[in-house]
């Protein structure tokens, strides 16, 4: 079994000599789970944890999977006694957290804290917003009818207002928005429900907790904009844990830009007409005004080439944005701003008579300014670019995150605060800070995360995995094949899979890096196990709910269903948990290099040559280690899992970067040959049927 790489950053304090108890072969957790064993990854980690809590500072910690890190963090927050806040990269994760794993975890340690969920504004249903939705113009089809009758039933007996709650609604209906809240069109205290909304209620819960769990996305929306309760939780939390922390920057520089998008746009559109025909009947044209946003927006779109025409993301610094005629470009954006400002004008005139008039107006100001904003020039240290495809979106984000979090966050982990705000002579240690994730780099320094996130100078560690992994998992690059700019490379990898994944019976993943690579696999590995009448289903990605097609995919031939093979783009490359016999192959199509097109990637680049560095080595080639990572480690997910781990693409062969690549892989065994490829087939086919768990294979 392989060994933790890295030393205890310090010896045990009292709290890391009380965390370690609780880890060891007779500790609270062996006592509690008879299937608990004590790993020495997983105290190390707990104990470097502990030390930051104690002392403050930073640290930052790679802890491979399986070393157990939720709870190697969680059980020093809990000893503490500090008031904490977790934040997380998705709301499964939220949800895992405050439903099992805490109180999990307060159960054996037997102690009290109150947790608090604190999720986005669009996650909790609006009242006021839905009373608004019964009178709402688009809520005329019977589907979005029957769907806002099921949200209203729902919304009389939920404390909580979550919409996740409520079964069967799905992730993207249209009804969603129409029920929920944004920054820009709550009415804060002047809302009729103030006393009744769900926001404040989750808010008020948080303040009052010990242990707050956010996401990432509200963490640093909250950064931005001061304005979702993580502000002001801040000043009073001790220690904050940032877990999944490898999305930090992309998360943050997303929400550290602004944007403006048709669906601000079209929204503001509809509320008011909505707003108008109730507060202002007959007073101003309402439906004119309506028709005229919306028709300006539409011309916008068309301008942009949101109807697929054009690449998906274009970039731009001054002028119109790559590939569109200026001149049309900003007569769309001016005919735009021109009718917003006409909307604008007509809502302030009755900005006293309803709370929403008054905050139809403001937001009318926020769209001309953002309007403006977006015909200037883009500021220095910034990028800026257009966004098609499922709507139209322009974003003006910072390259990366590292100065403000610099100057916004971890300055704060040195001083402490008065109550109104001011530096104050600090009462005990600073802020706690810990990263954690399973993957943050692909050397020594995690420079990859380090120096994005402005974590120079923080603590590092290193805890490897402790899977076996050269004899749990298989790892196969096929040679003599096409090149990924080969036509036929997708039509290879489909054939690969597909016979592979017959010997398996499904229980294949392929990962593929675009979407255009995606629809050329699915298509031919349809038609491959149709031409051999083999009995699979395939799942694509974007057929279903993602949510729907990870339930189908794990569930693999439970009830008499086909086995499954699952067809996926880099959503699905990190996030995807499947332990057990249901995932057994991951192929991944090529090497996930940054797309060369994409326009924070090219001003990127341009800011390392432009200060005499090599772009390649420095930033293409960590983004495809960091990703590559993240892919294969699908694939074994714990101890009785066995697995192949399948790379289509013949330059980690051929290039000399292909052996650093290799590195960052967990040490699986190499299959050298394609014989040696479908013997280890056949051995996972031979487990899976005799279901001897305890079988390796070599």
């Amino acid at each position: 079994m392989p060994q933790d790489s890295a030393a205890p950053l310090s010896s045990p304090s009292v709290l890391g000599a009380v965390v370690e108890s609780v880890f060891v072969g007779d500790g609270l957790l062996a006592r509690a789970d008879p299937l608990y064993r004590p790993r020495a990854g997983q105290v190390q980690m707990a104990l470097a944890v502990s030390g930051a809590i104690e002392s403050g500072g930073a640290l930052v910690v790679e802890a491979g999977t399986g070393v157990g890190k939720t709870y190697a963090y969680l059980v020093p927050v809990l000893l503490s006694g500090e008031r904490a806040l977790v934040s997380t990269a998705t709301k499964a994760l939220q949800d895992q957290l405050c439903s099992r794993d805490i109180p999990r975890l307060l159960e054996i340690l037997g102690i009290p804290a109150r947790i608090a969920l604190l999720k986005g504004r669009s996650s909790y249903l609006c009242l006021h917003r839905m009373a608004l939705a019964r009178h709402d113009m688009a809520v005329q089809g019977g589907q979005m009818v029957r769907v806002l009758a099921k949200v209203e039933d729902w919304s009389r007996s939920t404390r909580s207002g979550d919409l996740s709650e409520l079964t069967g609604l799905d992730e993207r209906s249209p009804v969603i928005p129409l029920v929920t809240s944004t920054r820009d069109n709550c009415l804060g205290s002047q809302c009729p429900r103030a006393k009744e909304c769900h926001v404040n209620l989750a808010r008020r819960e948080a303040m009052a907790a010990d242990v707050v769990v956010v996401n990432h996305h509200l963490f640093f929306a909250d950064v931005a904009v001061r304005e979702s309760g993580v502000a002001e939780l801040l000043p009073s939390v001790r220690v904050v844990i940032f877990d999944e922390a490898h999305q930090l920057s992309d998360t943050g520089v997303q929400f550290l830009g602004v944007q403006l998008t048709s669906g601000q746009i079209q929204e503001f559109a509809r509320d008011v007409l909505a707003a108008g025909l109730q507060h202002a009947r007959g007073f101003a044209d309402w439906l004119g005004l309506h028709a005229a946003l919306e028709e300006a927006a539409r011309r916008w779109s068309e301008v942009a080439g949101a109807d697929g025409t054009m690449p998906s993301r274009r970039g731009w610094w001054h002028g119109a944005p790559e590939g569109l005629d200026l001149p049309r470009w900003q007569a769309a954006m001016e005919g735009l701003e021109q009718v917003c400002a006409q909307a604008q004008n007509a809502v302030e005139a009755f900005s006293e008579v309803a709370p929403d008039m008054a905050r139809l107006a403001e937001r009318g100001v926020a769209l001309l300014l953002r309007l403006s904003r977006f015909q200037g020039l883009c500021p220095e240290g910034y990028v800026r670019w257009l966004e098609a495809g499922g709507g139209l979106r322009l974003v003006e984000s910072p390259l990366d995150i590292a100065e403000a979090m610099r100057t916004r966050l971890l300055a704060t982990a040195q001083e402490a605060v008065d109550e109104d705000g001011w530096p104050a002579p600090a009462r005990g240690p600073s802020r706690a800070w810990v990263f954690t994730s399973a993957t943050l780099g692909h050397d020594a320094e995690l420079s990859w995360f380090v120096k994005r996130c402005g974590l120079e100078g923080a603590r590092i560690l290193r805890v490897e995995s402790p899977f076996d992994y050269s004899s749990q998992a298989g790892f196969f690059v096929p040679q003599d094949f096409p090149s990924p700019s080969d036509p036929q490379h997708g039509p290879s990898v489909a054939a690969l899979a597909a016979q592979a994944a017959a010997t398996l019976g499904g229980r294949t993943l392929i990962l593929t890096t675009t979407l255009r690579a995606l629809g050329v696999i699915a298509s031919t590995l349809r038609e491959q196990l149709a031409k051999h009448g083999a009995l699979l289903e395939v799942l694509v990605q974007g057929e279903w709910p993602k949510r729907r097609l990870m339930e189908r995919f794990r569930a693999g031939e439970a009830q008499g269903q086909k086995g499954c093979i699952l067809i996926a783009s880099m959503g699905f490359w990190e996030g995807f948990d499947v332990p057990g016999d249901a995932l057994q192959l991951v192929v991944i199509d090529k090497l996930p290099f940054p797309p060369p097109g994409d326009p924070l990637v090219e001003a990127r680049t341009q800011r390392i040559e432009a200060a005499g560095g090599r772009a390649f080595q420095t930033y293409a080639l960590p983004e495809a280690a960091v990703a590559l990572k993240q892919g294969a480690g699908r694939l074994i997910r714990r101890e009785s899992d066995h697995g192949i781990l399948v790379v289509c693409d013949p330059r980690l062969l051929t290039k000399g970067y292909g052996k650093r690549l290799v590195a960052v892989l967990p040490p699986m065994r190499r299959l050298e040959t394609p014989e040696s490829f479908q013997e280890a087939l056949q051995a996972l086919a031979e487990i899976t049927r005799t279901s001897t768990k305890d079988l390796t294979w070599s």
